[in-house]
């Protein structure tokens, strides 16, 4: 099995980090407790935790802060059926790895949320007074991509890869954020592909987790302590 091993230090070449592994754990977990409460009870928890837009219009009435404000994030760990999970968990798997490696657990952890933040707050921007509960990971996860494309730095014909960050503008990047957005636009709308939140897919949350992780990877990483802001523009 010396093909599974990394040549330079003997650990095995794919080796899931801690932080990841932990976060996949907590969907799992929540998930099944969801799934063990009583159908009333379950349905109760999706449209208090879950993202709904109409929450923040004038008319529902909803004026408390915690009310207001927690769904932005519990919204994340909330999944539709098994799925659902699977698919984010899987994705998560593919390129959390990636980011966590960079930025350790702690700040891994926290572009996770800020990630799902962004994703949640373009969903309300673009469906104001929508009363369909938003849930799952994926705004989150498509932030972890964007970071991973510009973490991995792919080497093209007349570009050679910088040490810091893919620049935004890279080709390779353009190209993965174009096909993503394509994506998105196509298959989004009409709930075809499998994974994401509610159907139809919540594309506009996705695509606000991605451009996210894309303009953020930058200061993350410099927070993380990789160098200096100016050599990841």
């Amino acid at each position: 099995m010396a093909f599974l091993r990394d040549e330079a230090n003997g650990e095995p070449a794919f080796r899931v980090p801690a932080s990841v592994a932990a976060l996949i754990a907590l969907l799992v977990l929540a998930h099944v407790a969801r799934m063990l409460l009583p159908p009333n009870v379950s349905e109760r928890v999706l449209v208090q935790y879950g993202f709904i837009p109409l929450r923040y219009a004038y008319s529902a009435g909803i004026n408390g802060v915690l009310e207001q404000t927690l769904p932005f994030v519990s919204y994340i760990f909330l999944h539709g059926d098994i799925t659902h999970l699977v698919m984010n968990c899987l994705w998560l798997l593919a390129f959390g790895p990636i980011v966590a490696k960079r930025f350790g657990p702690a700040a891994f952890l926290l572009f996770f949320l800020v990630c799902g933040v962004a994703a949640a707050g373009s969903y309300l921007a673009l469906n104001w007074r929508s009363p369909v509960p938003v849930i799952g990971a994926s705004g989150s996860i498509s932030g972890l991509m964007a970071a991973a494309i510009r973490l991995l730095r792919i080497p093209v014909r007349n570009w050679d890869a910088p040490p810091g960050l893919a620049p935004i503008l890279s080709r390779p990047v353009v190209v993965f954020s174009l096909l993503w957005v394509v994506v998105n636009l196509v298959f989004g709308p009409t709930g075809l592909t499998i994974g994401g939140e509610i159907s139809p897919l919540a594309w506009q949350a996705h695509l606000g987790g991605y451009f996210a992780g894309l303009l953020l990877v930058g200061p993350f990483d410099w927070l993380a302590g990789n160098g200096a802001p100016g050599e990841r523009a």
